[in-house]
């Protein structure tokens, strides 16, 4: 696109909710979603969850409301929380963050997805419906993913997503006391027609077996 082409501002996110066919995802709320959320965030897992989040492990629900609270009300990062759409609860939380409308580049951030949804199709729906309302809908030029260089089920996402790798920044963050590398992924406006088509395939109801296991992966749709 020629810069004469440009719009001045890109639209400005809204805090909305948006729905899918196995999850939705609903603008963060301390009343409606602080009881779920937390449960799926403190329990015996929350190690392994929290190890690369700058956040720390909350150690009772007056500590998690601590940082909830705030974050509900954040316009950048904007929090949603993750609604399974077969219990209703909220089983984790992602965030939109990074928010440049002059430019059209946002970024999908602060990803806790609990124990119950991560590495399933609602995960996957929940990263899609964020990226699909700002690349598809707001029309944005860059979809960003950034983590520590070391989280290697991050950078896995991120590849499984379709997202292309951009390098590392060294010694980029001090992250609870650790120097942190990042890694820095992307999907631009003219690779995600293609990208959310796989996303389409791979989240159509057909492609499920009855135990909600995959039929063709998503990595295999995209080739």
């Amino acid at each position: 696109m020629h810069h004469s082409d440009f719009p001045s501002q890109w639209p400005i996110p809204a805090r909305r909710v948006l729905t899918g066919r196995w999850c939705r995802l609903e603008p963060l709320d301390p009343a409606l979603h602080g009881g779920a959320l937390f449960e799926a965030v403190s329990g015996k897992q929350s190690g392994g969850l929290h190890r690369y989040l700058a956040d720390p492990i909350p150690a009772s629900r007056a500590e998690f409301d601590a940082w909830l609270i705030p974050r509900a009300s954040s316009p950048d990062p904007m929090f949603f929380a993750v609604i399974d759409g077969t219990s209703g609860r909220a089983e984790g939380r992602q965030s939109l963050m990074d928010i440049v409308p002059q430019h059209g580049t946002a970024e999908i951030g602060h990803i806790l997805w609990g124990p119950r949804i991560a590495r399933s199709r609602v995960s996957t729906e929940a990263f899609f419906l964020l990226a699909d309302y700002v690349m598809t809908e707001l029309g944005y030029r860059r979809w960003q993913w950034r983590c520590n260089a070391n989280n290697t089920p991050s950078r896995r996402a991120a590849e499984r997503f379709g997202f292309t790798f951009e390098g590392i920044f060294r010694n980029h963050m001090i992250v609870k006391g650790e120097s942190r590398d990042t890694a820095w992924y992307s999907i631009t406006d003219e690779e995600w027609p293609t990208i959310r088509a796989c996303f389409l395939a791979w989240l159509d109801p057909a492609n499920f077996r009855a135990d909600g296991s995959q039929l063709i992966s998503l990595r295999d749709q995209e080739r």
